[in-house]
């Protein structure tokens, strides 16, 4: 069984997976979220594997659903939730989730390194390019970190980057319980995150 949330917008609806982050996908409708959730089960298996995580999710149970706001419909799955996100979060549970979310780093990063720069436009000339859309990745990071308290100044080289990503994985991988100190918890955070990178992974390969 795949635990499931439901983020439900006037547009469009997220499946959001909740105990595998980034494995999120959006449709116009729940049957159509769910779909595609489940459509892109072997991309996220790639993920699985490169953290050392058997991957065997069963069939989707939605088990929550949530109202969503203008950036669900803008194809941002935005909405903590109330009551299983601020469920306390083990240490094992917690270094599994954080595997995975390196794990999209480093396959975002390898896909990005051997794509074009100049990427296929959508159906309507649409689209970031590569080096565009890793901009926007890792300066995203920068502001989702600001979210559980860690703050970094711009960046002015590639370890600039890794050091605010150590230190990311290195305060999501502690267990954790409430009260609820920052922005975001924990499982909603590995969640965004995750599923930034792994969007715009998925859709530099689309686009090459």
């Amino acid at each position: 069984m795949t635990r499931v949330h439901l983020e439900i917008g006037r547009k469009k609806v997220f499946a959001c997976s909740l105990d595998w982050p980034g494995w999120d996908r959006a449709g116009k409708s729940e049957e159509a979220a769910l779909s595609s959730l489940m459509d892109y089960e072997t991309r996220y298996r790639v993920v699985a594997e490169r953290a050392g995580v058997p991957f065997a999710p069963g069939e989707p149970e939605v088990v929550a659903r949530v109202t969503g706001d203008t950036s669900t419909d803008f194809g941002v799955p935005a909405i903590v939730l109330p009551d299983l996100d601020l469920e306390p979060l083990p240490a094992a549970d917690a270094g599994r989730r954080v595997a995975l979310m390196r794990a999209a780093w480093d396959l975002f990063d390898e896909v990005a390194g051997d794509a074009p720069e100049e990427l296929r436009k959508g159906p309507r000339g649409g689209g970031r390019d590569r080096d565009r859309i890793v901009s926007h990745v890792e300066e995203s990071e920068r502001a989702f970190a600001r979210k559980i308290g860690i703050r970094h100044k711009p960046y002015k080289s590639v370890a600039d980057r890794d050091a605010l990503r150590q230190e990311l994985a290195a305060t999501l991988s502690h267990p954790w319980q409430p009260p609820l100190t920052t922005a975001w918890p924990p499982r909603y955070a590995l969640r965004r995150v995750a599923w930034h990178v792994l969007d715009h992974l998925w859709e530099i390969e689309d686009r090459r």
